[in-house]
This record gives structure tokens, sequence and C-alpha cells, in this order.
């Protein structure tokens, strides 16, 4: 793991989830997860690779939902890994469970532009 990839790809708890996401100015992109279940395992590099290609405009962030039931419920999430993109405190689009790279790179992309307008 890079030394500096606690930046690109902070845990984020109810206590600061408002702060790092809901007000967050860039595209906020959150995976949800439990750190054991072999789905999020497999696609956690993914998720790395996507947060440093990225990490220059928007943020990463992952929700541990054993410690974090409130904001699993929340966010309805009943799958996982579960991502949520958030723009302007809204979720604006989604991925549920082993989406491929090329897919999260579109969305990832499509939010972006979405931002830009």
């Amino acid at each position: 793991m890079p030394k500096n990839f606690t930046d690109m790809n902070k845990e984020v708890t109810q206590q600061d989830f408002t702060k790092h996401v809901i007000e967050s100015r860039t595209l906020a992109i959150v995976q949800f997860k439990k750190s054991w279940l072999g789905t999020c395992q497999i696609i956690e590099p993914v998720y790395m690779d996507l947060a440093r290609m990225f990490k220059d405009i928007a943020s990463f962030y992952t929700v541990d939902v054993e410690k974090e039931t409130t904001l699993e419920k929340e966010y309805g999430v009943m799958e996982l890994p579960t991502i949520l993109f958030f723009k302007g405190g809204q979720v604006i689009d989604h991925a549920i469970g082993l989406t491929p790279k090329n897919v999260l790179i579109s969305k990832i992309k499509n939010a972006i532009s979405s931002t830009n307008q």
C-alpha cells in the first residue's frame, strides 16, 4: 500500500461523513464494505487503483458497515461492496457488487463531467 494511500482513500465514520462526503466540493466516492468479505477483498485493489487514477479530481472514502450500521441503513446498502457517487451531498450514481474496473471508470468520468456543468 502506498504511503499516502490513506490520504486518497480515507475510512469515514458517522461522525465525519457529513464533513468529508456530504459537504465535499468535489466528487466524493464511497465504498461500503466489510474487510473480511471475499467480494470486498477482490474489489479493493481496483478501488485503490481508481483512487490513484482520479486522486486530483475526486475524493475516495470507505465505510466499514460493521462499525457504521447507521450509514449502511441510511443509504440502503443491501449488498457488498456498494460504491456510491456523491455530488453536492446527493447520491448521483452507484455500483453494486463486483463491478468491472472499466465500468467504474466510466461512471467516474460521467460523474466528473456532470460536476463540471
